[in-house]
């Protein structure tokens, strides 16, 4: 299992009904967490919500962040803006392991619009339960945050 000190999480209209089953998972699983909106189903722009969790995570104020949307892509190209952020669409268990185990995802991003609860919290239970496992993977990730001119 990650350690996790405090978590960020956020998400626009489209991924606010997971967003609150989310945060009553953290709270059963005795997590701390940090809500960064929105804080209802009323239309609203992902890119604020996706630059708050990613602001925060960047910082290191929280440790890991969870983005929603309707697919969790626009979450996901937002948050990869950000300095030391590595976020992760994932639609299955296995995204989310492989995440977490060759990329050491820091921010996982889900669509509320593509998998149904059920889904979403094994996927958030196997990110939570997968560690990075450095060695070969650790160079790669390291490669991933070095400016070039392209």
């Amino acid at each position: 299992m990650i350690k996790i000190n405090l978590m960020a999480i956020g998400s626009d209209h489209a991924g606010f009904e997971f967003k609150e089953k989310i945060k009553s998972l953290l709270t059963n699983l005795k997590i701390n967490f940090i809500d960064c909106g929105t804080h209802s189903s009323e239309k609203s722009d992902y890119p604020d919500f996706a630059h708050s969790v990613s602001n925060k995570v960047s910082l290191n104020d929280c440790d890991y962040g969870i983005l929603i949307c309707g697919s969790g892509i626009g979450m996901s190209i937002v948050a990869n803006k950000h300095k030391n952020i590595r976020a992760a669409v994932c639609e299955s268990t296995k995204t989310a392991q492989l995440s977490r185990l060759h990329n050491n995802a820091n921010i996982l991003c889900i669509g509320e619009r593509v998998i149904n609860w059920e889904m979403a919290e094994k996927i958030i239970t196997t990110f939570f339960e997968t560690n990075f496992e450095g060695d070969r993977h650790l160079n790669r990730v390291n490669k991933i945050h070095t400016l070039t001119n392209l």
